[in-house]
């Protein structure tokens, strides 16, 4: 049997071939963490990254079936996960319905691309074809809420990236980053900030949605910066601009707040290329820093 290791970065360079790989972890381990959550044995994140937390929980898994704890995922620790680890992602078509590891692998796949689905759990349902659909429709695909291998062949491309460069809202460390938190997907990135603090406009561009916004969003900004990318500035405690006001970069859109579903004030800051949410750290320069414990953050994905 190979070392833990060597498995490890056998496992790395078969989904590095096979296109489901990221530098912030792969699909498949993903779907291992989703499979020891079910089981009530793995609390972390669930980022694709074979750590700590999830080697400790894969031997826990293997204790109390009476194998060795070795922390190695095989066949044998693999079937220990029963029906829902039994299709890998590309051995059968994903729609409504489905569940198991594969359609984990592909909740993952498709938050990374800008379409998260709510909480990563294994099961296709509502959300998660919408998410599918809203992707296929974004990558020139049939919206047919069924992943395919032409679904699988788009969603091995490189991440999407800001075409255009912005400044910061707010010249201030950034808390939470764009990426996987708890078992869900921040689509955007958290900076803290002191209540009522002037946010930025971060480009030239045009206000398209000002006010309050429903799920969580509070009062929000959206401003069109050009080259099919959006900014949307969310938790402000008031808006300074309305819908069709033109903006300068550095202009003053809002004050910093914690309206809408947030455990203190922050600013929200989320970038969508074409309806698809981005890594803000894609258009902004080397950012300042990053608060100890991610400081104050929205409370859903």
């Amino acid at each position: 049997m190979l070392s833990w290791p060597r498995l490890t970065a056998a496992l790395a360079l078969a989904l590095f071939v096979c296109g489901v790989a990221h530098a912030r972890g792969t699909a498949d381990v993903a779907a291992l963490q989703v499979g020891l959550r079910r089981e009530g044995l793995y609390a972390g994140a669930v980022d694709g990254v074979y750590g700590t937390g999830t080697s400790l929980a894969v031997a826990e898994l293997q204790r109390r079936a009476g194998l060795p704890a070795t922390g190695v995922v095989g066949p044998g620790t693999r079937q220990l996960l029963g029906v829902y680890a039994r299709a890998t992602l590309g051995s059968r078509p994903l729609a409504r319905g489905t569940s198991g590891w594969d359609v984990a692998a592909l909740q993952f796949l498709l938050a990374w691309h800008g379409f998260p689905s709510g909480t990563l759990n294994g099961e296709l349902g509502v959300s998660t074809e919408a998410a599918l659909m809203r992707f296929e429709q974004w990558a020139g695909l049939p919206e047919d809420g069924v992943a395919g291998p032409d679904v699988l062949a788009a969603l091995r491309e490189p991440l999407p990236r800001s075409p255009i460069q912005l400044a910061w809202p707010l010249a201030l460390p950034m808390g939470d980053p764009f990426g996987p938190r708890g078992d869900r997907f921040h689509a955007g990135i958290d900076i803290p900030a002191p209540l009522a603090t002037p946010v930025a406009a971060a480009g030239d561009g045009e206000v398209v949605y000002a006010g309050w916004r429903d799920g969580g969003w509070g009062n929000e900004v959206t401003i069109a910066h050009g080259h099919g990318v959006r900014a949307m500035y969310a938790h402000l405690s008031s808006v300074g601009v309305a819908v069709g006001d033109h903006v300068e970069a550095g202009e003053t859109i809002g004050l910093v707040g914690a309206t809408g579903d947030a455990t203190g004030p922050h600013l929200h800051f989320e970038l969508r290329l074409r309806g698809a949410a981005i890594d803000p750290l894609t258009a902004l320069p080397p950012p300042l820093g990053e608060v100890a414990g991610g400081g104050a953050h929205d409370t859903v994905g």
